[in-house]
């Protein structure tokens, strides 16, 4: 019962990991209702800069968090630009002149083939940068363990749990209680309404993105930190369990990425106790065909899916 309990624990834990992943990701489809194939390359090349300026400048993990977050936004309006202005928020509102000449599935297959192109070259700038396999990132991980009669509990892990938990909870009080928030979301649900009332729909979408993509170089820095070593693995790493997480919980919905990485981590603390570290990534894969292939069978597809929802 205690073995039990304790990977449940684990599994709580790293799933924190995972809905601070899946947050910018969930955030990104909502706003634009396109999938950013380029975020994971977006936190691994932000990571990157970070490990480089404090290999070359040994500045402190104050100022390498800093210049993640700072890169992490700038490459994510990069992004922004090349692939999905020009497919979303620089168009006309859809009407069915503009589905004619350019069918919706048209835009949405033009956005996804691009951001996946500029996760090739995202990617390959980082391993450009700093072309050694394992490269040295800020350490602030707690070496000592908390033990609570038999269970064991890592401070740091807890400390990341509790910042998804915060970030993810104070972005859907912003978004349900602000101006700005509920401004952001009809630009999202309605965005034709929200056009002819005169909002700033394309600056509305590009903040959102910028936003998204910050989140991503938190998400990055707390991660590593913890590691003190950045890969080139990182960025499809990052994509890979903040889909599964963010689709978990519903693409577009800010509470749903919280429960999805929750859900997937002790899903994978359990497979691997019992199938080993294969049969972890087995049931992760697993989970991802389910989600994807399951609402589809039966025609459903879930409400959270159509736009940003607190």
């Amino acid at each position: 019962m205690l073995d039990v309990l304790q990977l449940t624990l684990d599994g709580l834990l790293d799933g924190g990991v995972y809905a601070l992943l899946a947050l910018g990701l969930s955030l990104t489809f909502g706003c634009l209702r396109r999938l950013n194939l380029a975020y994971g390359a977006t936190a691994m090349l932000a990571a990157y800069i970070g490990a480089w300026l404090y290999a070359t400048f040994q500045i402190s993990a104050g100022l390498v968090a800093l210049a993640v977050v700072v890169s992490a936004t700038l490459i994510g309006c990069y992004v922004e630009q090349i692939c999905f202005v020009r497919s979303s928020s620089d168009m006309p509102p859809p009407t069915a002149l503009t589905d004619a000449v350019l069918p919706t599935d048209s835009r949405e297959i033009i956005a996804l083939a691009s951001s996946f192109a500029l996760w090739m070259q995202l990617e390959q700038l980082a391993v450009n940068l700093l072309p050694r396999h394992l490269n040295v990132f800020p350490l602030i991980a707690v070496v000592d363990d908390w033990v609570i009669g038999a269970i064991t509990i890592r401070p740091d892990r807890l400390a990341l749990t509790l910042l998804a938990v915060a970030l993810t909870l104070g972005i859907a009080a912003w978004l349900k209680h602000t101006r700005a928030g509920l401004s952001w979301r009809a630009a999202s649900d309605q965005r034709t309404a929200a056009h002819l009332s005169g909002m700033p729909v394309a600056l509305l979408q590009t903040a959102g993105f910028a936003l998204a993509c910050g989140l991503s170089g938190i998400a990055a820095f707390a991660v590593l930190s913890l590691d003190g070593q950045v890969t080139p693995m990182f960025g499809m790493w990052v994509l890979f369990k903040g889909l599964v997480a963010a689709m978990l919980g519903g693409l577009g919905s800010v509470r749903g990425v919280l429960w999805g990485g929750l859900l997937l981590g002790v899903i994978e603390s359990h497979a691997q106790s019992l199938l080993g570290a294969q049969g972890r990534e087995f049931v992760a894969y697993a989970l991802l065909m389910l989600v994807l292939v399951w609402p589809a069978r039966f025609g459903i597809i879930p409400l959270a899916w159509s736009g940003i929802r607190p």
